[in-house]
């Protein structure tokens, strides 16, 4: 049986693109222009990766999948979100509701590559998408007109082990700077304190961040995400 791609987009013309990027990598590529249409082929077909539409008449890419992380047959299939950087939040309600990775538009085609090789394999979906890489870089927590400064343990696609001087309580909302190597500016977004392990570890869930700055920090973590594939399983370009 081939190894099939499903992708739903209400952009004929970005279907076309992503379906011309996946079909050489020998994907069966299956395109739909109508999300309506979508859950039969979620729920009944088996597919090797998604590429979700975020902007789209009801359901959208969330919705789909949420359908997806519900369904039997590809509830661990790889979600992969697509949409536009300026989308407020977009990343993160979408890692919320069960994607993998985001891609913002245009689409890259190396990018795509890229994601795709980090989606395929057998690792379970929810292992790669929390998986944490140990990370030390400096970040920076302000709350309430206080500032917090540490460094990281580890980080993933939507969280962090942080230690430092001090403890923010549970459940405070922060705003996170996170200085990545070789990076001009730090990551920045919204995050939520969720819990804290003794009086210098705590982890912090980033629940707010912009596409655009979500996929500063995925394309950060996903060099190490991929050596951890297979090689023998590496999508041929």
């Amino acid at each position: 049986m081939p190894r099939r791609a499903l992708i739903v987009d209400d952009d004929a013309a970005a279907c076309e693109l992503m379906r011309s990027i996946l079909s050489p990598t020998g994907l069966d590529v299956v395109v739909l222009t109508k999300s309506q249409d979508a859950a039969q082929y979620i729920n009944n077909e088996k597919f090797a990766v998604f590429l979700f539409d975020l902007q789209m008449p009801a359901p959208d890419g969330n919705d789909l999948a949420r359908l997806a992380r519900d369904s039997g047959i590809n509830h661990m299939t790889p979600v992969i979100l697509v949409s536009d950087e300026q989308v407020k939040d977009g990343a993160s309600r979408g890692f919320a509701a069960g994607t993998t990775f985001s891609l913002p538009k245009p689409v890259d085609k190396a990018q795509l590559l890229k994601l795709l090789r980090a989606a395929q394999g057998s690792v379970e979906h929810e292992k790669r998408r929390f998986r944490r890489v140990a990370l030390r870089s400096k970040v920076r927590l302000s709350f309430q007109q206080q500032q917090w400064e540490g460094e990281t343990v580890d980080v993933s696609l939507n969280g962090m082990l942080v230690k430092g001087p001090g403890r923010i309580a549970a459940g405070t909302t922060v705003t996170v700077s996170l200085f990545l190597s070789g990076e001009a500016e730090p990551v920045v977004g919204l995050g939520r304190i969720t819990r804290v392990q003794d009086e210098s570890l705590m982890g912090v869930y980033l629940n707010r961040l912009t596409m655009a700055e979500s996929g500063r920090l995925q394309s950060f973590l996903l060099p190490m995400i991929l050596q951890e594939q297979p090689e023998e399983k590496t999508i041929h370009q």
